[in-house]
């Protein structure tokens, strides 16, 4: 077992709240258990392992990660194996040779918690880094039968702003726009509605293109629009 996951479990274990515990796992619908230690403990928790831990180079940081996510027995060794991942000094290290670890984590966890955090912190910046690599990785998600992975290629440019590439996120919009799934929907609306920040009458003209989406995306996707609109009126 690699020496900083056994810290970080250790630590994990002494802070736990067995009476938080279960409703956190309720509230996450999670058939994995909870220690029940909250993000801002767990950052605790990781903070003082890295000082006394810290991690040398890639190939350990990847050898922590593994062991954490793949010997988990409580959900936050899983939450610590992301969080090490996305640290500042780590980032440099999750690369290309990543994206089959971070899809195995999208499908293993299959919840939007992981999800999220994956296709925004670390898909869609390595879409960004390498987009003749990443782009048909991200393609192959689109149709994919695991709803994950197609939510992930629909939101994993939502801090692409300027950078987005449009042909793909439309890609992955229509293919999955009338899929009755609510994290689709929702996860549409989503990416929609971070692009309207950055250019808001083509999201505008997409939505009007589009009127298979769904009532939430819709509504989703225009908020920006919408609000930005009200509140220009009301000062005119």
């Amino acid at each position: 077992m690699s020496a900083l996951a056994q810290v970080l479990r250790t630590r994990l274990a002494e802070v736990a709240d067995p009476e938080a515990a279960p409703a956190m796992q309720a509230y996450m619908k999670s058939a994995m258990p909870f220690r029940g230690v909250p993000k801002p403990a767990r950052a605790r928790v990781l903070r003082a392992a890295l000082a006394t831990h810290p991690v040398a180079d890639a190939a350990e940081l990847a050898t922590t990660v593994d062991d954490l996510w793949d010997g988990a027995a409580y959900r936050e060794e899983r939450y610590l194996a992301m969080d090490l991942a996305a640290h500042r000094r780590h980032l440099p290290w999750v690369g290309l040779a990543w994206l089959p670890r971070l899809r195995g984590w999208i499908v293993d966890a299959g919840w939007w918690d992981v999800t999220d955090e994956l296709a925004n912190r670390h898909v869609g910046r390595l879409l960004r880094a390498h987009p003749a690599e990443v782009t048909p990785v991200v393609r192959s998600w689109i149709s994919d039968p695991d709803r994950w992975l197609r939510r992930s290629s629909v939101i994993c440019q939502l801090s692409s702003a300027a950078a987005t590439d449009r042909d793909l996120l439309t890609d992955a919009i229509e293919t999955n726009a009338a899929d009755p799934d609510f994290f689709l929907r929702k996860a549409i609306g989503w990416a929609l509605r971070q692009y309207a920040r950055t250019d808001p009458d083509w999201v505008r003209a997409f939505v009007a293109a589009h009127p298979e989406l769904s009532p939430l995306s819709k509504r989703e996707a225009l908020r920006v629009i919408t609000t930005s609109g009200a509140q220009h009126r009301s000062r005119g």
